[in-house]
């Protein structure tokens, strides 16, 4: 079976590093990076990941727009928003945009390994 793809949307660059490097200790997985809300839409399209983590806060377009385009273009698309500004009206349009989950950072280890491992039972099925 092949690995896992994800994709990787923040700003930050250390923050997809860190991100990188908590996935990596889940297992082996494709990993693509984006630094802003278009790249990330322009990414899934390319790379059809099964998974994506997206910061809120980004220039261009923010992660609620971004997750917005992305499920318009694919419905079924998993979409995980990670943010610090972790405000209910942030979470509610995150929700309500279709995300599929949502973490603050910093984020836990066993978070990501929760999302991890919900992906791929569901790739598998």
């Amino acid at each position: 079976m092949k690995p896992l793809r994800i994709l990787v949307c923040d700003d930050s660059l250390l923050v997809r590093s860190r991100l990188k490097e908590s996935l990596k200790q889940c297992g082996d997985f494709e990993v693509f990076e984006a630094q802003d809300g278009q790249a990330a839409i322009d990414m899934y399209k390319q790379y059809q990941p099964e998974l994506v983590f997206l910061d809120i806060v980004m220039p261009l377009r923010d992660g609620i727009e971004a997750l917005q385009t992305i499920k318009e273009y694919d419905t079924r698309a998993k979409v995980v928003m990670v943010s610090s500004a972790g405000t209910q009206s942030h979470l509610r349009k995150a929700i309500e945009a279709g995300a599929t989950d949502f973490i603050q950072k910093p984020w836990e280890q066993h978070q990501i390994l929760s999302i991890i491992a919900k992906a791929v039972k569901e790739k598998e099925e």
